[in-house]
């Protein structure tokens, strides 16, 4: 019996699309014992699954970052089982997949010739044509490991750096590595700086998000001088404008970053906006296929 709270309907476990009650894994899968999995969130909008193949693309990526051997190919079909399943075809919805190294004995080197476990549902989802909210966020120490670029399932240090800031009554929690700004617990992170767009390189200190990537294309369109380059904390209230982004953030100005205030009120920088609204007309083609 699962608790209270907003679970799907439907689960694809290993093949098999049940019951969410009844969707169970062993507690020897290595995804329950050691976070050992890479996971990815899309979203079906009105025009289909918004960039369905960079997203696969990605979870292909990860997975053979890590060793697991699994082949993405196969999930298509069984995605749209699912939607269907899950009474949400042709309606907006968030669809979370995880990819495990699948169920052996615990021990911490890599099992031979086991299968992974592999789990998929969808939720009904709705976003907004553009995020207007302004964010707030406190600044925290990233303690994280040194391979933030693969999408793991352990994600213990995100999760108690974004609770320090719902704590803080806040948005998200913006991280700090060396002195340098990485990213968001859960969203990469922009700022604007002399006009100019300005986030951290895609290197394995952050997850190089896909609405990320899709940003640094939209600059380039936008004739936007984009700098991959870290802003350092001290440099915060040297910079004109903030956004976060993500999948479910979609571009989201940010009014207060610790101590430093952006604006008050439902200001958003012209940058900020600029890039929201060229974000927002993305949602009204079919990027499904579109490689980032």
């Amino acid at each position: 019996m699962l608790p209270k709270g907003n679970f799907p309907q439907k689960v694809y476990l290993n093949g098999k699309i049940v019951a969410s009650e009844v969707a169970n894994i062993s507690v020897f899968d290595r995804g329950f014992l050691f976070g050992d999995g890479i996971y990815e969130v899309m979203v079906q909008l009105e025009n289909g699954i918004f960039y369905k193949k960079a997203h696969l693309d990605r979870l292909q990526e990860n997975l053979d970052k890590i060793g697991i051997d699994f082949d993405v190919d196969t999930l298509y079909p069984e995605i749209d089982s699912l939607i269907e399943s899950s009474g949400l075809t042709d309606k907006s919805c968030l669809i979370y997949m995880q990819v495990t190294r699948g169920t052996a004995p615990r021990k911490h080197s890599y099992p031979k010739g086991i299968a992974a476990s592999v789990m998929m549902y969808a939720l009904p989802f709705e976003l907004p044509y553009i995020n207007t909210k302004n964010m707030r966020a406190i600044t925290a120490n990233d303690f994280r490991w040194h391979r933030c670029d693969i999408k793991s399932i352990s994600l213990l240090g995100n999760i108690m750096t974004n609770e320090a800031a719902m704590n803080a009554d806040c948005d998200e929690a913006v991280l700090i590595r060396n002195g340098s700004i990485t990213e968001g617990s859960h969203t990469n992170i922009f700022f604007v700086k002399n006009g100019k767009v300005v986030t951290h390189p895609a290197n394995e200190h952050i997850l190089d998000g896909i609405t990320r990537k899709v940003l640094v294309q939209l600059c380039k369109e936008l004739d936007l001088t984009l700098v991959e380059e870290a802003v350092t904390f001290d440099e915060i209230p040297t910079t004109e404008e903030a956004f976060f982004t993500g999948t479910t953030t979609q571009i989201a100005s940010i009014a207060q970053l610790g101590d430093h205030t952006y604006y008050e009120g439902n200001e958003i920088g012209p940058i900020t906006k600029q890039l929201q609204e060229a974000f927002a007309k993305l949602k009204d083609i079919d990027t499904a296929d579109i490689t980032l």
